[in-house]
């Protein structure tokens, strides 16, 4: 079995490589003039866009609200639904959902890791 440290410094030296790769990416396209140009008019496009949406969430208006509170319940059901999956696993239950149509869901799990403080020059922060 791997290092889970090795892993993880080859998945930074990984994402140090794309970055680079991007940023030359990112220069080559920054020389090419009418790529400029095309840039310039999403950028006019998508301030039109927000325009239109300002105007339609305006029509719409409590009933616009009622959809950006369903999505944030919609948002804190999922966190209700994965933290009851968890707690059943650790007790040994077997875990999975059936739709009205009587397809059958199975939890997966994501880890992911957060940095919980900053070393520079040798201190701590």
């Amino acid at each position: 079995m791997q290092n889970i440290q090795d892993v993880w410094v080859r998945i930074q030296d990984t994402k140090k490589q794309q970055k680079e790769i991007a940023l030359m990416y990112k220069d080559a396209l920054d020389g090419i003039a009418e790529y400029q140009k095309i840039k310039e008019q999403l950028k006019e496009l998508g301030l039109k866009k927000k325009q239109f949406e300002s105007e339609a969430q305006s029509e719409l208006g409590s009933q616009y609200e009622k959809l950006h509170s369903l999505r944030k319940d919609v948002q804190l059901d999922k966190q209700l639904l994965a933290d009851l999956a968890i707690n059943s696993l650790m007790e040994g239950q077997t875990v999975k959902i059936t739709d009205p149509e009587n397809n059958e869901y199975e939890p997966v799990f994501s880890v992911s890791f957060i940095k919980l403080n900053e070393v520079r020059q040798g201190t701590e922060k």
